[in-house]
């Protein structure tokens, strides 16, 4: 899809949608400009939420084209519930994926539980054949072996099937022949088109990922299709580019972080029209909370997780932890205070949502607080019970020895906590020093954890985003379509030629392009970055570095980049490990709109636990442009709530956005 969305040429709106853990969050740009919107999740069945949302925006009959951070894979892979999948392997290799690495959850639990394997061992199959680690067929694979393998999947057929051979990353024939003989009907994820790189389990399970999940996308996807029929569907990556849904059953692997990808994609959107390139973003939702690193761009990883299982495919690089506004407050056996991971969810979602919830929420703390005015939650469009928070509350101070309040507190210093161990994570551990950056909060919850998260980690500054509430939704309408490609070719650092290796990557980006002409993207329109995995000779672990076709300045690069990771660099030999190349579309010509003048005075006053005055509330567009106003204060929209507290003052810029400075 290459349309401007602001050209008269272009269809009419372009939607972008984020289904959360308690949320929908809607984005709609049309001619008449940007509306946002927010419905409650229906977790069962995600489309039933987008449809409800869709319609209240008054866009079920028109065209639309939509792009959807979808949490369909996501919540498939941490609940289990893919389909049935069958494992072709070598012979031998049979307990790869159960095997793993190995590596221990509790390094000194002597009993440990048994895990359930990715694939039974009944559906764990092997050919014969081998691809020796030069990519040249040592042992073709024998004929009878291949109707063997057709016959046992005809008398007995999984949904889908995943196959990972040795080296196929550098040969993929024996993959094509064993891919040949699968029964018509039966999805087919194959290692070396999903991930061709080196380390068997890793390849082999995010091939399996992809297997186990890609039917289900696929069935999710067209049910959300029959109820559009009007609309163009793209799916949001894992590495924040679109992807039509016609292919995202296919690369389903490549979806697994979906709709926090848009959440930094947006992050990084109003960052550039706020002046500032480097942030540390925390997205709070109802269930969780991610945070991440943006430095110009958000940063990418080929290391992440799903749950218990590696994903070698690029994603955002991002600490994601179980506290979220929803998140379930309560003593444990010692009568200690915890705060998540359970989370209340959508339903019956905190105490204060008045659908029959009990349990205490950062939500409910924030409420008995003060915090959420009343009649001003989604800006008005839906009624706190305040009572129901306060009762929460109360039960839980009984059990701490406190009153409602006091629960509140610590309720939320503990929340903090949480955050701020998380946030440092992402960066001190990392060797970067978050008093560098600026923090921007996002999701429905992050604004009122703000000032506080910036204290606890020393920073001064922090940005607010105009519809800080659904960011991630419009964090897909900024997302330029992409691929990314790969394949591990391993060979020392001085046995590398130039123009073969360019070769090499050529043919990557052929592969890439080629897709994306598919999508309607002429070549001319096209941009490209490549790079190269590299590491110490002997290292079991690599860094990415930039390629300019210059060997000396690539090894310099890498020199550069192992010591500001790792406080070091070595004299040794290198080693060249795999190739990249992302291909990008061009980015959509969405942009913020400036807003006038603000009446430069609070909507009204409220009490807020802590503070002897009232305290103003500021609707965000009564704000005057470049005025400062002090803390403490709240700031309110219809999809969020900001806290300004004392020694923090806030500003909006034109566009919108909130800027806040410890004074």
């Amino acid at each position: 899809m290459s349309e401007d969305p602001s050209s008269t040429d272009a269809l009419p709106a372009w939607l972008g949608v984020d289904t959360g853990g308690t949320f929908t969050d809607f984005a709609l740009l049309e001619p008449g400009g940007l509306r946002t919107h927010k419905v409650l999740s229906t977790p069962d069945e995600p489309e039933r939420a987008i449809l409800q949302g869709v319609h209240e925006l008054g866009a079920a009959d028109r065209p639309l084209y939509l792009v959807h951070g979808s949490t369909v894979a996501t919540n498939a892979v941490l609940e289990g519930k893919g389909v049935d999948c069958a494992l072709v392997t070598n012979r031998g290799f049979g307990d790869l994926l159960t095997l793993a690495r190995q590596n221990r959850d509790s390094l000194y639990e002597l009993d440990p539980q048994p895990v359930t394997p990715p694939v039974p061992k009944e559906r764990c199959l092997e050919v014969g054949g081998r691809i020796g680690a030069d990519g040249r067929v040592v042992e073709p694979i024998p004929t009878a072996d291949l109707q063997a393998l057709r016959e046992h999947l005809q008398a007995d057929p999984p949904t889908a099937v995943a196959i990972n051979l040795l080296f196929s990353f550098l040969n993929p024939e024996h993959e094509k022949q064993v891919a040949a003989v699968i029964p018509e009907g039966i999805f087919i994820s194959r290692s070396s088109a999903v991930l061709p790189e080196y380390r068997e389990y890793e390849r082999g399970i995010t091939t399996w990922l992809n297997a186990y999940v890609g039917p289900r996308m696929d069935g999710y996807l067209q049910r959300l299709q029959a109820g559009l029929p009007q609309a163009e569907i793209a799916i949001l990556q894992s590495s924040g580019e679109r992807l039509d849904a016609e292919q995202a059953g296919r690369h389903a692997a490549r979806l697994l972080l979906s709709g926090p990808a848009g959440g930094l994609i947006g992050g990084r959107f109003v960052g550039e029209h706020a002046g500032t390139r480097r942030l540390l973003s925390f997205d709070m939702g109802g269930t969780s909370t991610d945070v991440a690193v943006i430095d110009g761009e958000p940063q990418l990883t080929t290391e992440g997780r799903m749950g218990r299982y590696p994903v070698g495919l690029p994603m955002v690089d991002m600490h994601t932890i179980g506290a979220g506004g929803g998140s379930i407050a309560q003593t444990d056996a010692g009568g200690v205070l915890q705060v998540g991971p359970e989370s209340a969810g959508a339903h019956p979602g905190p105490a204060c949502y008045g659908r029959g919830g009990s349990a205490a929420t950062v939500t409910d703390a924030h409420c008995v607080l003060g915090r959420l005015p009343p009649g001003q939650f989604l800006g008005g469009g839906m009624e706190l019970d305040l009572q129901a928070a306060r009762q929460a509350l109360q039960r839980l101070g009984e059990q701490l020895g406190v009153d409602a309040e006091e629960a509140a507190a610590g309720v939320l210093r503990l929340a903090n906590e949480h955050m701020a161990r998380a946030l440092r994570v992402i960066s001190v551990e990392r060797g970067l020093d978050p008093r560098d950056f600026t923090l921007l909060p996002f999701g429905g919850a992050g604004g009122l954890h703000v000032c506080a998260l910036a204290t606890e980690l020393g920073m001064t500054h922090a940005l607010v985003p105009i519809h800080a509430g659904v960011l991630s939704a419009l964090g897909m309408l900024a997302a330029p379509q992409g691929r990314q490609r790969s394949r591990t070719v391993v060979r020392p650092w001085d046995q590398v030629q130039p123009a073969a290796l360019n070769a090499e990557l050529d043919a990557l980006a052929a592969e890439a392009r080629q897709e994306l002409s598919r999508e309607g993207i002429s070549g001319d329109q096209l941009s490209e970055q490549r790079h190269l995995d590299v590491r110490y000779q002997g290292q079991a672990f690599t860094l990415t570095v930039p390629w300019a076709e210059d060997l000396q300045a690539g090894a310099e690069a890498f020199h550069h980049a192992h010591e500001a990771r790792y406080g070091h660099r070595l004299d040794e030999s290198l080693e060249l490990v795999t190739l990249r190349v992302a291909i990008q579309g061009p980015r959509p010509p969405v942009s913020l709109p400036e807003y006038p003048e603000g009446s430069a005075e609070p909507d009204s006053h409220v009490s807020v636990a802590g503070h002897a005055e009232p305290v103003p509330v500021w609707q965000r567009f009564a704000l005057s442009p470049d005025k400062r106003e002090p803390g403490p204060a709240l700031v309110v929209d219809p999809v969020s709530t900001t806290w300004i507290a004392p020694e923090w003052c806030v500003r909006r810029d034109r566009h919108g956005n909130l800027h806040l400075e410890h004074s």
